[in-house]
C-alpha cells in the first residue's frame, strides 16, 4: 500500500463485484471450508502501535502490554462513511458476543472531511451509533500510516501474538470474517467460543444497500472531486455565484439554484431558498450537510420528482418532507420501496449557511 493519503478511497463491493473479488482472493466455500482456511491465515505483519495525540474514547490509551494474549479487531472508519455504518451493526455483534472470550475490538476513526477531525463531532457520532467499544482518535492520519491503510472502512484481524492474519476492505465478507475471530480466539487457548454466527437485523441507514437497484455512485460536490455537475456556468470556484438549474438532468447529474459559494471540499449557501438537485437511481439517497460556520440550525424541504418526499422520506426527514440540518454529519433523505426507477431529488433550504460535502446512495 502506498505512504500517500488518499481521500477519495471509500471502498464497497457488493453483488456480483463481491463475488468477483471473492473468487480472487479464493474465500468462497461454505462455513466447514471456511474454518479451515483460517487456521492457515499467513501473517502479514505485526499490528502497529495505536498512539494518537487527540485521545482514545470509551477507554484508556491501550497499549501492546495492554492487548498481549487477546486477538484485536480493529476497525478503520469515518462517521460521514455509508460503508461504514452498513458495516457498524455487525462489528457492534461481535464486539459485544466475543469481548467475554478474548476479543478486543478497536475503532480507530480517521476523518476525511475538515469537521470530522473535531473530537467533539466524533465524541458525539460514538454515542449516536452507540459504538461502545475502544476508539482511537487518529486525526492526523498517524495511526492510518502505521497499518498503510487506504480504505473506509477496513479491518484487520491479529492474533494472540500480536500479528496480523487478515484484513478486509470495504462492506462484505461478514460470515468469513466471524469465522476468522472464532478460529483465532480458539487458537489462543479460549474456551468455550461459540459456534454459530450473529444475525442482524439493520435499520435506517444501517440497513443493507439494495445492491440490485444501486444505479448511482458516491458523488463530492466540492469542486475538487464533484462530477457531473450541470448548471449552465459550471463551477465558480470559492466565489459567491448565482446558480441556475437546466430543465432536465441526465441520470447522474446534479445542479445548484440560488447564491451559493463553491469551495474545494463543499459548498455553502449564501442565501435563504437555495436548492441542490439529483436525477439518481437507487433505494436510499443520503447527503453529507452541516449547518456551517455559524452554527444556527438550518431547516429544509424534500422532493422527489417536484413533490414532497412523503413515504418515501428518509429517516432524517417527517412524512411532509421537512427537516432540519443540526449537526454535521450524513443525513439520510430518501428511502424508497420497490420498484425502483430514475428519480428527481431536490432539497430546498429555508436557511441561509448550510454546508454539503457529498451524496451517497444505497
Amino acid at each position: 500500500m502506498s505512504e500517500a493519503i488518499n481521500r477519495d478511497r471509500r471502498y464497497f463491493l457488493g453483488g456480483a463485484a463481491m463475488t468477483l473479488v471473492a473468487a480472487k482472493l479464493g474465500i468462497l466455500g461454505d462455513a466447514k471450508g471456511q474454518s479451515a482456511a483460517a487456521s492457515r491465515l499467513a501473517v502479514e505483519g505485526k499490528l502497529p502501535p495505536l498512539d494518537s495525540t487527540y485521545g482514545w474514547l470509551n477507554s484508556q490509551p491501550l497499549r501492546a502490554e495492554d492487548l498481549r494474549g487477546k486477538v484485536v479487531l480493529t476497525d478503520f472508519w469515518t462517521y460521514t462513511c455509508i460503508n461504514w455504518r452498513r458495516q457498524l451493526p455487525y462489528v457492534r455483534a461481535w464486539a459485544e458476543k466475543y469481548k467475554d472470550h478474548g476479543l478486543v475490538t478497536i475503532g480507530v476513526h480517521t476523518p476525511e472531511f475538515s469537521f470530522e477531525k473535531n473530537p467533539e463531532n466524533v465524541r458525539r457520532a460514538v454515542k449516536e451509533t452507540r459504538v461502545e467499544y475502544p476508539v482511537v482518535i487518529d486525526s492526523d492520519y498517524a495511526v492510518w500510516r502505521a497499518f498503510e491503510n487506504e480504505y473506509w472502512p477496513a479491518l484487520y484481524f491479529a492474533d494472540a501474538q500480536g500479528r496480523i492474519r487478515h484484513h478486509v476492505f470495504g462492506e462484505g465478507e461478514y460470515e468469513k470474517s466471524e469465522r476468522i475471530i472464532q478460529e483465532l480466539l480458539s487458537e489462543s487457548g479460549s474456551r468455550g467460543v461459540p459456534g454459530d454466527l450473529v444475525s442482524v437485523h439493520a435499520g435506517g441507514p444501517e440497513a443493507a444497500a439494495d445492491w440490485s437497484n444501486l444505479g448511482s455512485n458516491e458523488n463530492y460536490v466540492g469542486y475538487q472531486r464533484t462530477e457531473n455537475f450541470e448548471s449552465p456556468s459550471g463551477p465558480v470556484s470559492d466565489k459567491s455565484h448565482v446558480y441556475s438549474t437546466p430543465t432536465g438532468l441526465k441520470t447522474n447529474h446534479w445542479a445548484l439554484s440560488g447564491e451559493w459559494t463553491m469551495h474545494q471540499e463543499a459548498i455553502v449557501l449564501n442565501n435563504p431558498g437555495g436548492r441542490i438537485a439529483y436525477q439518481f437511481h437507487a433505494r436510499d439517497l443520503h447527503l453529507v450537510m452541516g449547518p456551517g460556520a455559524h452554527g444556527n440550525p438550518v431547516r429544509f424541504r424534500v422532493f422527489i420528482d417536484r413533490q414532497p418526499a412523503g413515504a418515501v422520506h428518509g429517516t432524517d426527514v417527517d412524512d411532509q418532507g421537512n427537516g432540519t440540518v443540526v449537526e454535521p454529519r450524513m443525513y439520510q433523505l430518501i428511502r424508497q420501496r420497490s420498484p425502483i426507477s430514475d428519480r428527481l431529488f431536490e432539497i430546498q433550504f429555508l436557511d441561509s449557511g448550510v454546508e454539503a460535502f457529498s451524496f451517497t446512495f444505497g
